[in-house]
């Protein structure tokens, strides 16, 4: 017998069984406690159930109307970004031990996977220049606001303060996790490109927990760190850096120049766009704040013949512990797109990091002064990494319409984030060629120039 719905294993007969066990004459008596006046009415007002194939063949013709990286070159960063990823990458995470897992590293005898995020934290302390850093987060945004929170607990202070530099998706989460863990959000306006340190140093005093900055930053410019510490530090407040881990293959690590937590998003180095998510976050502090670190911590270890070995040694989440000494609800990790990092940077090595680090820095700024050349303005005053704004003579959108007629995806609309009118943020990773570039530049011209 057959089931009544396609998707679902029940059959008539078991549908039968159900009620006669229930005591009910029908499906309509389980609803019985839901008012009539707010149950659908009728038949739902969508189309009439299509066979399979020719609801493939529509699903890959809607498909096919997007536009993405692998038919356009793109030039939209803010983020999430079109860096290359090595063959090896995919081909070791889509082994059934590691993609079908649910959380494999529970178990002690999962000595691969443990083995892996134990990699993977020992490189994102190399790239930082910090003591300690846990398994991953969901992603860049989520690990700030933690951040943040770490901060306001570990000081007892209730006031944060964020550079309008730092990404505004960043900042809208860090809002909303503030209200719940009761401390205040304050931004600090800009000097142009980077953090207004003027400002800074006007707004912040002895009941300030932190102060977060971007690095690169949201503009793509690179932030005094350096100064910003010493600010910081003058009224006991930490420093929060959330940084660009490919961008730390050329800067000064954040943990050389005073940060105390250093976070961010591990998404330029070996997982994909995929348009949007989902991503890697890191999360890395001095040592005096591994205890405070939300999540878990995988630590190596002997066993009883003396063989290397890993476990788990610190999971500081509500699960384990007290809910009242916990310091995240956060309750799991993104094991899988960590070990696509730590693959990544494994395959690439120190100097291929580096190497490709560089190439997106000469790249951007090859774009910038081709743009400079033929009379665009380039807003950035500070060093740039591999994004940078320039300002158009027209409207973002229909500069954007036009790319994408010449079969280029633009930059970032800043109007809508900041106000910016007529700016567009541009990316240039080490995947855009030099034709590439000219290509946008030339097609630029003759869209503002109509």
């Amino acid at each position: 017998m057959t089931s009544t719905y396609r998707y679902l294993p029940d059959t008539k007969q078991d549908q039968e069984e159900m009620l006669a066990f229930l005591n009910m004459s029908s499906i309509d008596e389980l609803f019985a406690d839901i008012p009539a006046e707010i149950r659908v009415q009728g038949e739902l007002n969508i189309p009439m159930a299509d066979p399979e194939p020719v609801l493939l063949k529509k699903m890959y013709r809607l498909a096919s109307k997007n536009k993405n990286v692998n038919q356009y070159p793109t030039f939209l960063g803010a983020g999430t970004y079109d860096h290359y990823v090595p063959s090896v990458v995919n081909a070791m995470i889509s082994r059934s031990e590691f993609y079908t897992a649910y959380t494999p590293y529970q178990p002690e005898i999962s000595q691969g996977e443990l083995h892996a995020i134990f990699e993977f934290q020992t490189m994102v302390c190399e790239l930082t220049g910090m003591d300690v850093a846990n398994s991953s987060m969901y992603d860049g945004f989520t690990s700030l606001a933690e951040a943040a929170s770490l901060a306001a607990a570990s000081t007892r202070r209730s006031k944060v303060l964020v550079s309008k530099a730092v990404h505004p998706e960043s900042r809208a989460i860090l809002n909303t996790v503030a209200s719940g863990h009761g401390y205040t959000v304050e931004d600090v306006n800009l000097a142009t490109d980077v953090t207004d340190l003027e400002k800074l140093q006007a707004q912040i005093d002895k009941g300030t927990a932190a102060v977060i900055v971007q690095y690169p930053n949201f503009f793509g410019s690179i932030e005094d760190l350096a100064e910003i510490k010493k600010i910081a530090q003058e009224n006991g407040a930490l420093l929060i850096v959330s940084a660009n881990p490919l961008a730390l293959a050329l800067l000064q690590a954040p943990g050389e120049l005073g940060a105390d937590i250093v976070i961010g998003d591990m998404q330029p180095l070996g997982v994909p766009m995929s348009f949007g998510g989902p991503h890697c976050g890191y999360f890395a502090v001095n040592k005096k704040y591994m205890r405070k670190i939300p999540g878990r911590i995988v630590g190596q270890t002997t066993d009883e013949k003396g063989q290397r070995g890993f476990v788990l040694t610190l999971q500081a989440r509500e699960q384990h512990i007290r809910r009242d000494k916990a310091t995240s609800n956060i309750c799991s990790n993104q094991a899988l797109n960590a070990l696509a990092t730590t693959i990544c940077m494994s395959a690439l090595g120190k100097q291929g990091i580096r190497e490709m680090a560089q190439l997106n820095f000469e790249k951007a700024d090859y774009m910038a002064k081709s743009l400079q050349k033929k009379g665009f303005i380039v807003t950035n005053h500070a060093p740039f990494f591999n994004e940078f704004v320039v300002e158009l003579p027209a409207a973002v959108k229909e500069v954007n319409a036009k790319l994408l007629e010449a079969g280029i995806i633009g930059g970032y609309d800043l109007a809508g984030d900041y106000g910016f009118e007529n700016q567009m943020l541009i990316a240039v990773t080490e995947q855009r060629t030099r034709e590439e570039i000219d290509q946008f530049i030339k097609v630029l011209e003759a869209a503002v120039n109509g």
